[in-house]
């Protein structure tokens, strides 16, 4: 039977023909028998990527965000220059992605609190052996490594670090719509020994490419739909979040102007004397002030009159409290 769309795969093809992806013009004036240079369209797997990408409005800026995060963590960490860009976006069912991919080298488990379930962060094999050397300070001149075993139980805790940093970087990425503490359960290199959702359960797998020089290898981030499912209203209005965060210079006037510190004086009162008389002041000589002991002491604030307060002590300390707010023109 020939498969059929579905309401929202059919949504989808329209969208991409008004977008102008999809033509549906002829050319007249080709002579029968001629084709113009054109490459065939699957029109089915054309409506299933814009579908998937359609389930999780934004998320390419989130993963975007992990990316740049994660490439200047492991470019500080390691003192190589990292590069990690996202490579596709697609949705699987779990048992059957993890049967048909080729021996995964290193499996991290991750916990995305408070999300439900968690997520696997998957090296290939030439990346992990790779990076395993770098850590370990191997020359920059060295070329990748091609080995066909499993990894051992030291080379895999030697990688934790890397996994450890993905969790910091991810955590930093959720921030515009949630606060994640994700961490590092466990790293694996058996598919079979891993388990975070139903085995016919929808997955989202994205894939990155790391560069290290002239070195590439790639590595997989795979979220169960529903650990992501709770975070579609704020993926949707990540776009708006961010737009309403973007404060204005007097926004950000006001907030850094909090911060400043300044000058506070509790003053009982103030006196007028010639400067003669200042030069001639001694030990033991009393200058009256213009001070009654009964009314409250003026606060001044970088000399301006701000507060009236009565004078005390405090956790055997003089202090004052506060007794009033001086009005101008009161």
């Amino acid at each position: 039977m020939e498969p059929i769309l579905s309401k929202q795969e059919i949504a989808d093809l329209l969208a991409a023909i008004r977008d102008g992806k999809i033509s549906i013009d002829l050319e007249r004036d080709t002579p029968s028998g001629q084709f113009l240079d054109s490459k065939p369209v699957n029109l089915f797997q054309l409506a299933r990527s814009t579908s998937d990408q359609g389930r999780f409005p934004n998320f390419d800026i989130i993963l975007d965000a992990f990316s740049r995060n994660y490439s200047i963590s492991l470019t500080n960490l390691l003192q190589r220059a990292f590069t990690v860009t996202r490579k596709s976006l697609d949705i699987f069912h779990f048992q059957p992605y993890l049967t048909e991919k080729s021996k995964p080298a290193a499996i991290g488990i991750l916990n995305l609190m408070p999300l439900k379930h968690g997520a696997l962060m998957i090296f290939d094999p030439k990346l992990s052996f790779s990076l395993i050397e770098i850590m370990l300070g191997a020359s920059s001149d060295l070329g990748p490594l091609h080995l066909d075993r499993e990894l051992t139980t030291i080379e895999l805790n030697i990688l934790k670090t890397a996994f450890a940093c993905a969790c910091s970087d991810l955590n930093r990425a959720f921030t515009p719509i949630l606060h994640l503490e994700s961490s590092l359960l466990k790293v694996e290199n058996n598919a079979r020994l891993v388990s975070i959702t139903e085995p016919e359960a929808e997955i989202l797998v994205v894939a990155f490419i790391m560069k290290i020089g002239e070195f590439s290898g790639e590595f997989h981030l795979v979220f169960p739909i529903s650990t992501l499912e709770p975070l579609k209203v704020p993926l949707k209005e990540l776009v708006n979040i961010n737009a309403s965060k973007k404060s204005s210079w007097r926004d950000q006037i006001e907030d850094d102007l909090k911060d400043l510190t300044t000058t506070i004086i509790a003053q009982s009162g103030t006196i007028n004397i010639p400067f003669s008389r200042i030069l001639s002041l001694k030990k033991g000589d009393i200058v009256d002030l213009d001070y009654d002991p009964n009314t409250p002491l003026k606060v001044l604030v970088e000399d301006t009159l701000k507060f009236f307060a009565r004078p005390g002590t405090h956790n055997g300390k003089k202090a004052i409290s506060l007794t009033g707010v001086y009005e101008q023109g009161a």
